[in-house]
């Protein structure tokens, strides 16, 4: 009877300690193909609304932790400068274009006095030939009076008004060459005028480089008075708000954050030993520290493709920084996981910074149904619509089936 007993015992020991490998091998299995981990963070997208010119608040319609909705007004700067400065643009381009005109008025002008030079020219130049025939009509006369006084056959004083005939038409020739003279400088000059004035003027119509100038700075003007009022770009959470009425706003330094809600994800930072079966679409789920018996269902949106290490990176002189030991048991580097969550329990909220634990299905990817995990309850409300309902607003009617905008 002692040899059954302990022959019982015996077996009843092997049992539990099989039943306890099994169950450790089935766990460590499990553990290896369907990692998990408690180093897991929520984050999102925080946009840092930045005023884009200089001036007081003058409006400051938010509170701090409020959620407003793409469009709406955050704050305002006073206007009143730039107010001022686009209706003094807006007094320059009106002058501009009154100058365009009045050039456009002088080129036609210009351009008409060449022309004038033009029939002048052909009217001069007329004038020099008729003269010139006449000359030389005057010429041939006074040669033929040449030949008749030494026969006789004419007088002394005829020869005499002959010549003098053509000393007459002589002078008038020069005086037509001068006249033609003067009429191609004076439209030498026109031309050299209208060149000047078409440089001034420029192009014709919206090329015109001055009307372009002026525009331009009118444009520049009203963005400046846009940019007075500030709203916001995306549907997010405003969070710590210190923006005070009367502060003073600075271009370029932002002085307000925005909690994108449509970005929000998590982070499982898992062991890079655990990350050899782990593929985008994999089914995720995510349990927060404070919301531990409500996991989110999620996917695997991606992994990170490198990690900041110390020993290798550059220190002073441009050397690389090496650590001077090395540890017997080396630890497995942490890479990021994102996870992004489909849909939100009632009453649960995503908050960034706040810790996770996140669980991977591996082989899941593509895959619509899986029975290895817990299922997240269904019929969750969309995360984009409990905002909205938070914020008493009416929800944008939205796609049935809701995923995080990746940024």
């Amino acid at each position: 009877m002692k040899t059954v007993s302990m022959i019982t015992r015996i077996l009843a020991t092997a049992v539990l300690i099989l039943t306890a490998v099994v169950l450790v091998g089935y766990k460590y299995r499990n553990y290896a193909v369907n990692p998990w981990t408690r180093n897991g963070q929520v984050m999102g997208q925080v946009i840092q609304i930045t005023p884009r010119v200089y001036g007081t608040i003058v409006q400051l319609p938010i509170v701090d932790n409020q959620f407003v909705q793409a469009g709406d007004l955050l704050f305002e700067i006073d206007p009143r400068t730039y107010q001022s400065t686009l209706a003094g643009m807006r007094g320059q381009l009106a002058e501009t274009i009154d100058e365009i005109e009045a050039l456009k008025a002088q080129v036609e002008a210009t351009a008409a006095s060449v022309e004038r030079y033009d029939a002048l020219i052909d009217y001069f130049k007329q004038k020099v030939k008729g003269k010139q025939a006449r000359l030389k009509d005057y010429q041939a006369e006074f040669k033929r009076y040449t030949e008749l006084v030494k026969t006789g056959s004419a007088s002394q004083e005829r020869l005499d008004q002959a010549e003098a005939d053509v000393v007459d038409a002589r002078a008038l020739v020069n005086g037509a060459r001068a006249e033609l003279l003067q009429a191609e400088a004076g439209k030498l000059q026109a031309e050299a005028d209208l060149a000047r004035d078409k440089a001034n003027l420029g192009a014709e119509g919206e090329a015109n480089a001055r009307l372009r100038t002026a525009r331009a700075k009118v444009h520049s003007a009203e963005l400046k008075l846009e940019f007075t009022r500030v709203v916001a770009p995306v549907d997010g959470y405003v969070t710590n708000l210190n923006l005070r009425l009367g502060d003073q706003a600075v271009a370029n330094r932002p002085i307000l954050a925005l909690v994108d809600v449509d970005t929000y994800w998590v982070y499982g930072y898992f062991k890079e030993t655990a990350l050899t079966h782990v593929r985008p679409g994999d089914r995720a789920y995510v349990t927060l520290m404070s919301h531990p018996d409500q996991p989110l269902e999620g996917r695997v949106i991606g992994k990170g493709w490198g990690v900041f290490q110390k020993d290798g990176s550059t220190a002073q002189e441009l050397l690389p920084s090496i650590s001077a030991t090395f540890e017997w048991i080396r630890l497995a580097q942490r890479v990021p996981v994102r996870v992004e969550v489909d849909r939100l329990p009632p009453g649960v909220e995503l908050v960034i910074g706040t810790t996770a634990t996140v669980q991977v299905i591996t082989g899941t990817a593509g895959s619509g149904n899986d029975t290895s995990a817990q299922t997240a309850p269904p019929g969750l409300p969309k995360l984009r619509e409990r905002h909205q309902l938070r914020a008493g607003l009416e929800p944008a009617p939205r796609a049935e089936s809701y995923r995080h905008v990746r940024r």
